[in-house]
């Protein structure tokens, strides 16, 4: 069985962590970091036994300022 490495972009909202895979858009949640991941990585793995990985460029992830009111 071949293997791929992809994303975790984690979140947290209140009590939860959210983690998305923004290569296949699979998304899932915990209640740690651990969990959250874990609980992506069942999702993407059971997505992935109905619909092919499309080959793509690893995201690139980077910071920006905004202005806001204080």
């Amino acid at each position: 069985m071949k293997t791929e490495v992809l994303t975790a972009v984690l979140h947290k909202e209140e009590d939860l962590y959210v983690a998305e895979c923004p290569e296949v858009g699979t998304v899932s949640q915990g209640f740690s970091v651990e969990e959250a991941v874990a609980n992506l990585k069942e999702a993407t793995e059971l997505y992935l036994e109905e619909f092919a990985l499309v080959p793509a460029t690893r995201p690139l992830l980077t910071t920006f300022e905004v202005a806001v009111s204080a």
